[in-house]
């Protein structure tokens, strides 16, 4: 047993353990996917324009994922669950009431 006056163990944690796996300050795997759609868009047009519109959807869109990320790191997989749930868990207030 502790006495009372013992000082408390500490344990480190590293942050690189506990942190999201962020790029650009976004969720990774949506960063690299937006990235890819806007790739695929500006070689398959190869026009300026599809250029210009490649850079702006990929900035405005990463822009919109890093406001995400720091809302909530863990929100696409926590989105992604809730869909994966909605056949099991009804809307309703009891099982046993009629649709």
């Amino acid at each position: 047993m502790a006495e009372a006056g013992a000082p408390l163990s500490r344990s480190p944690i590293h942050r690189a353990l506990s942190r999201s796996n962020h790029l650009m300050g976004a969720d990774r795997e949506l960063v690299l996917l937006t990235g890819l759609a806007t790739v695929i868009l500006i070689f398959v047009v190869l026009t300026w324009f599809s250029v210009l519109l490649g850079i702006a959807i990929w900035i405005a869109v990463v822009g919109i994922l890093r406001i995400m990320a720091k809302a909530d790191p863990m929100m696409r997989q926590v989105y992604l669950r809730h869909i994966g749930y909605r056949p099991t868990y009804r809307p309703t207030s009891s099982p046993w009431r009629r649709y």
